[in-house]
């Protein structure tokens, strides 16, 4: 008789309270026309039905003094092609493109990737990339869920600028790959720190005019970074959700990031994070007055129904996966039984959901 492993059993049972049915025909495989015609979901963090509106409305629902907290990380093209010296093909994501596990003497970098091919490849393997001159990197280590270790002999950043493809979500399909609207709409308007490999896709709905408008408000805007990984789409590891921590990503908060909290704080003004990336950023390491201590480094956090929210008043994001920490996260905020229930009425109303899809604002 097989042996089930309590920990997945209790990740199974923890994740069933976030599911819900999504009929496959509101997942969006395209990007509204333009940015800010996207639908807005209002929600309360305490009491009464969702409000509808678009994106556009911000400039009425957010007030002057008000705070948006926007990750400025930039989609990398991480996915990169290559053949093993007999010609069977490869795909290699790379995981955290500007976070090298080990950089060695002659510029050569270690990195963790995701490996797809059609047979398993044995430590020491060697790989041409393709798209371009001869290079080759090598397999070093194999671990779990298809992941292993790769030596690239120069900046794997810059190889996969070079040569990569826009890594999108597995829920978006493109039979012949990304097409060149993805390489720009897959992309905040503020993007400008390599190292995603997915996007905060929150911002996607923000448009420049629109950032100008809400600044004329009294809107104020700052950014902070958090270069989103592939555990954004994984399933969450049960020894992770057991010890209340999630997959690492990188995090830099700029004093003048922790400055512009401050200064929303002192003046009654709330703080808006853009994505649940920058509130987990912003939740990360919150010092005296729920305002976040600059620095960098590796997160862990795990948001989840019982948080003590430090810093963040409210959330502008999209429509998640069922049976997700990201759900999870939203549920925390807003609470798990009034935040699916406002599913409930966005499938009713026809909302489109996941990466591409229409947005809620929480506050």
């Amino acid at each position: 008789m097989a042996q089930t492993n309590p920990k997945s059993t209790g990740t199974q049972e923890l994740l069933a309270a976030y599911d819900y049915d999504l009929p496959p025909g509101l997942i969006a495989q395209a990007p509204a026309r333009r940015r800010v015609q996207a639908r807005l979901l209002l929600l309360s963090r305490r009491q009464g039905e969702p409000r509808h509106h678009k994106i556009a409305g911000l400039t009425r629902l957010l007030r002057p003094g008000d705070l948006l907290v926007l990750n400025d990380t930039r989609v990398v093209p991480a996915r990169l092609a290559a053949a093993k010296p007999t010609g069977g093909r490869v795909e290699i994501m790379l995981l955290s493109p500007a976070q090298p596990v080990e950089r060695l003497d002659g510029g050569r970098e270690r990195h963790q990737c995701l490996l797809r091919s059609h047979k398993p490849l044995a430590p020491g393997a060697r790989l041409r990339l393709a798209g371009g001159p001869e290079v080759w990197v090598k397999v070093l280590e194999r671990g779990a869920r298809g992941q292993a270790l790769v030596e690239f002999p120069g900046s794997a950043l810059e190889l996969a600028a070079a040569r990569g493809a826009t890594p999108l979500p597995p829920y978006i399909k493109r039979p012949q790959g990304p097409d060149a609207e993805d390489a720009s709409r897959y992309q905040t308007v503020y993007a400008a720190q390599p190292g995603a490999v997915a996007a905060p896709t929150a911002g996607l709905h923000l448009s420049r005019e629109l950032l100008a408008a809400l600044a004329r408000r009294g809107v104020a805007s700052t950014t902070l970074t958090l270069h989103v990984g592939y555990g954004t789409f994984a399933e969450p590891d049960p020894a992770d959700l057991a010890a209340g921590r999630l997959h690492s990503e990188w995090v830099n908060i700029s004093p003048e990031a922790s400055r512009a909290v401050a200064k929303a704080k002192q003046q009654g003004g709330r703080v808006i994070a853009v994505g649940t990336t920058s509130l987990r950023s912003l939740e990360w390491r919150p010092g005296p007055g729920g305002v976040p201590q600059a620095g960098a480094g590796w997160c862990d956090l795990l948001i989840a129904p019982g948080h003590p929210f430090r810093v963040a008043d409210g959330l502008i994001t999209n429509f998640h996966l069922p049976r997700t920490t990201l759900l999870m996260l939203v549920a925390a905020l807003a609470g798990r039984t009034r935040v699916l229930a406002a599913y409930q009425q966005a499938m009713e109303r026809g909302y489109r959901f996941y990466s591409y899809g229409d947005a809620m604002l929480i506050i």
